[in-house]
C-alpha cells in the first residue's frame, strides 16, 4: 500500500517571510520549552483545583524541579563536550517523559474538564482530580508502549513506487531504505544485528542508508555500526551523510561506512543495470555538511549528477526532505530521505512539518519528482516512539505500463 500526499505549493514572496518569522521564534525555544515542559504538567496535576495534601504537593513541585533542572543539566553533560552517555540517557529520558506529560496534560486538562463540566460529573476538585489520574494514566501508557515500539526491530514497509522513465528491464527492482539509526548512549549492537538480518530476508537490488547512523564518532559507535557490514544487496549498498554525522567526525563515519563494504555517495552517483535499462543512483552530502567547515563536504546536486546522462531515471539519496525543491529543479525521478523520524514522539511532527516539506510517506514536488520520507529505523534522544512508528522500507520500483 502506497502513502500519497501533495507537497505544499511553492513558496513564493508570501511564504517566505512567514517561515522567516516562524524560524525567529523557534530560535527562543530552547529558552523558554523546558519551564513550559515541567510547568504545565506540575500546574494541571498539582495545582488546577484539586487541593492535595500538603506533602503530596511538595513532593510533586519537587520532582517537577527536579527535572526542570536535570533535564537541561544530564543534555548538556550527554550531548554536549564531555559525551557522557549515562547523562545522556537520563537527560533523554526526562525530555520524553516532559513531553508526553506536556502533551496529554494541555489536551486532557481542556477537554477532559470540559466534557466533565458539561455532563455535570462531580465537583470542581473531582473533576480536577479525574484529570490529574487520566494524564497520570495516559502518560504512563504511552510511555511504556513507547519504549518498547522505539527499541524493537522496524516493521517492513512496502511502497511500489511508479517510475515513468524507468525502463522495463528494470521493473520490480527492489531497493530497501535503512536510515536514522542513531546508535548512541544505549548500546544497540544486538538490535543493529537483527536490523541487518530483517534487510538481508527482503533480497534488495540496492540497500540505501540515508544518514544519522550513531551519535557519536565511529571510534566511539563502531561495535553498533559493525553488524551493517553483513548487509548484502545484489548490485549495491550506498550511504549519504545526516545532519548528526557533523555534530562528530563526519569523515570517520564515511570512512568507516566504507569500510564496511558500503559506497559514501558524496556528490557522485553510481549505476544499477539490469535487462539493458540503466538507473543512476546519486547522493549528496547533508545541506549542513559546508556549514561544519569539513573542507571538501557540502550538498552539490550537478557534481552528483554529472555524467549521469539527461534521459536516465534517477534515485537520489539526500537526508533531508526539503532537499527535493533542489531534487526537482534537475528532474531527479525518486528522492529517499530521513530526518524527520516522523515526529518520533505525537504530535511534535507538527513542529517538524514548519521545516520540512514532508513528515513521511511518499509525497510529489513538481511534475516528475517523488519523494519518499522515512519515519527512520531507529530513535534520536529520548527512547519512544509514540504514533510514529519505526520503519525498515522496501521500495519496489515500476516501470511505466507494468
Amino acid at each position: 500500500m502506497t502513502d500519497t500526499s501533495s507537497t505544499r505549493p511553492a513558496e513564493g514572496d508570501v511564504r517566505a517571510p512567514r517561515r522567516g518569522v516562524l524560524r525567529r521564534v523557534l530560535r527562543f525555544l530552547p529558552l523558554i520549552a523546558p519551564l513550559l515542559l515541567w510547568a504545565v504538567p506540575c500546574w494541571v496535576l498539582l495545582y488546577g483545583g484539586q487541593h492535595w495534601p500538603l506533602p503530596v504537593t511538595l513532593s510533586g513541585t519537587a520532582l517537577s524541579v527536579l527535572g526542570l533542572l536535570g533535564m537541561p543539566v544530564a543534555l548538556a553533560r550527554g550531548y554536549g563536550g564531555r559525551h557522557q552517555d549515562r547523562a545522556a540517557v537520563l537527560g533523554s529520558v526526562l525530555l520524553g517523559t516532559a513531553w508526553v506529560l506536556f502533551t496529554w496534560s494541555v489536551l486532557l486538562g481542556v477537554v477532559l474538564r470540559l466534557a466533565l463540566t458539561a455532563a455535570g460529573a462531580g465537583d470542581g476538585q473531582g473533576r480536577a482530580r479525574a484529570v490529574t489520574w487520566a494524564v497520570l494514566g495516559v502518560s504512563a501508557v504511552l510511555l511504556a508502549w513507547g519504549y518498547a515500539e522505539a527499541r524493537r526491530v522496524p516493521r517492513v514497509r512496502r511502497v511500489e513506487v511508479p517510475l515513468p522513465r524507468l525502463g522495463g528491464g528494470l521493473d520490480g527492482l527492489r531497493v530497501v531504505l535503512v536510515t536514522d539509526t542513531h546508535y548512541g548512549p544505549l548500546d544497540r549492537a544486538r538490535w543493529s544485528a537483527r536490523v541487518c538480518e530483517t534487510v538481508n530476508a527482503l533480497d534488495a537490488d540496492v540497500v540505501c542508508h540515508t544518514g544519522d547512523i550513531a551519535d557519536g564518532t565511529a571510534e566511539r559507535r563502531r561495535a553498533q555500526a559493525e553488524p551493517l557490514g553483513t548487509v548484502r544487496a545484489r548490485y549495491a549498498r550506498v550511504y549519504v551523510t545526516g545532519n548528526h554525522e557533523y555534530y562528530s567526525e563526519a569523515q570517520g563515519w564515511v570512512d568507516l561506512m566504507d569500510d564496511l563494504g558500503w559506497e559514501p555517495l558524496r556528490n557522485r552517483h553510481v549505476r544499477v543495470e539490469r535487462g539493458g535499462d540503466t538507473l543512476v543512483v546519486a547522493g549528496v552530502d547533508d545541506v549542513t555538511a559546508e556549514s561544519s567547515g569539513l573542507a571538501g563536504h557540502r550538498a552539490h546536486l550537478d557534481g552528483a549528477l554529472d555524467g549521469a546522462g539527461p534521459d536516465l531515471p534517477v534515485l537520489l539519496l539526500a537526508h533531508q526532505p526539503r532537499f527535493v525543491d533542489r531534487a526537482a529543479a534537475a528532474g531527479v525521478d525518486l528522492q529517499l530521505s530521513g530526518h524527520t523520524h516522523g515526529g518520533q514522539i505525537w504530535p511534535f511532527h507538527f513542529l517538524v512539518r514548519l521545516d520540512q516539506p514532508a513528515v513521511a510517506g511518499l509525497s510529489r514536488h513538481g511534475e516528475r519528482t517523488l519523494l519518499y520520507t522515512s519515519r527512520g529505523t531507529g530513535f534520536w534522544g529520548p527512547p519512544f516512539r509514540v504514533f510514529a512508528p519505526s520503519e525498515i522500507t522496501l521500495l519496489v520500483l515500476r516501470a511505466a505500463g507494468a
